[in-house]
């Protein structure tokens, strides 16, 4: 076997900056143009929310609102299918890269067809398109990214290289969603060129390109089986996630994971809600905002990485959560002007640091404690479990906040920070109860023995 380096890291990580900037462009832009109004200051505001059913239909709970929620079930429950077939596989590339690669273009395209197709002279047309293209979003970015996250425990062979691999990956991560902030700045730049409506399409479908190119790179530079000697494993898909579950220190984590996702999936949504209506500033400022919080954010991750092996991940994983609900909280309270959009950037920063980075390095070593304890390596559907928990509380956010906010109000959108605030806590609460300790000194006896 090749020994694993931090330059292969951060060619893996390259692939996360790709599927994140598609995820971005979807998560933080699809509720804006697809709901709301237009104003003076942002005419951009709900331009395609015409072809879409907006009524509620069902009490306060809206169409969009139940698609968006009905697209996160569907892509939790295909997580486990995927990461059985992925921990069963034995393809001549590995296990993991010939998912990635084969899926990478699809995946974009879909993503540009998000913001292209449901735009008949149908709104029922309409409806079904967004429903169907948004299933088959999910489907691809759980066909790459399910494999693509099993890669983390696998490459991360030391407990050096875990929180390397995590530190680069959050990285690229969050350079993928700051840069999808920057749509309607694209857009923007093309208005003149080709109007309003498809300067977003054509600004997506080249952030898609891009992301495309990101994805592909790790896809054909990894040769995966000269790097990880990796045997199929033999438990069906939801026997393996059964399996996965009944780890107990497993199970500690995910509670607090799932909180910790529907609070931020409820900020992430309100976010370019939160500045233009509580804030009263322009759309375009969004991506100067996130842009600010990434360069510091970026900054602390030295300390983070250096602070983690001392203090020990738990200790700062709590730290991130109570810091985060904070920022929720500064959020629901905030007034008009642009210099609270530069608060709640410069204090999410720290939050967002430490909650990119360390959890994946929690997962990685259960799956490693599991898989020195069992013989069996299981890490692709340790992740896929992890994924399956937390996009339930992301669809439950969705749902959440497409309701709170029907009435298009301040104190709606300041409710929904507020929600996040108190379950952030919640989660914070919760995540005592990992024991980090516990699992590291097991890794180093069984390593140990096995020398």
């Amino acid at each position: 076997m090749k020994k694993i380096t931090n330059k292969l890291l951060w060619i893996f990580a390259i692939g996360q900056f790709g599927w994140s900037l598609l995820s971005g462009v979807v998560s933080n832009w699809m509720v804006y143009y697809y709901t709301g109004s237009p104003d003076a200051q942002n005419p951009n505001t709900g331009i395609f929310a015409s072809g879409i059913t907006q009524d509620p239909i069902l009490f306060r709970l809206t169409l969009f609102g139940l698609v968006l929620a009905v697209g996160r079930i569907f892509d939790a429950v295909t997580d486990p299918l995927i990461a059985g077939w992925s921990d069963r596989s034995n393809f001549k590339g590995g296990r993991r890269i010939p998912f990635m690669r084969t899926i990478a273009i699809p995946f974009a395209a879909v993503t540009i067809g998000l913001f292209t197709l449901p735009q008949t002279g149908s709104q029922g047309v309409n409806d079904v398109l967004l429903f169907v293209l948004l299933m088959v979003f999910y489907l691809f970015m759980t066909i790459f990214c399910t494999p693509y996250n099993a890669l983390i425990a696998e490459l991360g062979d030391t407990q050096e290289h875990r929180i390397n691999v995590s530190t680069y990956i959050s990285f690229t991560f969050i350079a993928g969603q700051s840069i999808s902030f920057m749509l309607p700045n694209l857009a923007g730049m093309l208005q003149g060129a080709v109007g309003q409506a498809s300067s977003i399409r054509l600004a997506v479908a080249i952030m898609a390109t891009i992301a495309c190119i990101a994805m592909l790179i790790p896809s054909f530079y990894i040769k995966e089986r000269d790097y990880i000697d990796s045997k199929p494993s033999q438990t069906k898909a939801f026997s393996s996630l059964l399996k996965t579950f009944k780890n107990g220190q497993f199970r500690r984590f995910v509670y607090s994971d799932v909180i910790y996702f529907f609070a931020l999936t409820l900020f992430q949504t309100g976010l370019a809600f939160y500045e233009t209506k509580l804030m009263e500033i322009e759309d375009t400022w969004t991506f100067v905002l996130t842009a600010t919080m990434t360069f510091i954010s970026v900054c602390l991750y030295p300390a983070v990485n250096k602070l983690a092996p001392k203090l020990g991940k738990k200790k700062l994983i709590v730290t991130g959560f109570f810091a985060y609900a904070a920022v929720f909280l500064i959020t629901a309270l905030c007034g008009k002007g642009l210099y609270w959009g530069f608060i709640i950037a410069v204090c999410a920063s720290i939050p967002m640091a430490i909650l990119g980075i360390l959890p994946q390095a929690c997962v990685a070593d259960v799956a490693e404690l599991s898989r020195l304890e069992t013989g069996e390596d299981r890490s692709g559907m340790f992740f896929a479990a992890r994924t399956f928990a937390f996009k339930m509380g992301q669809a439950i956010a969705m749902v959440v906040f497409t309701s709170l906010t029907v009435s298009e109000t301040k104190g709606s959108y300041r409710l929904t920070a507020g929600v996040a605030f108190v379950t952030c806590v919640i989660g914070a609460c919760l995540f005592l109860l990992y024991n980090e300790k516990m699992i590291l000194g097991k890794i180093e006896e069984l390593k140990a023995k096995k020398a």
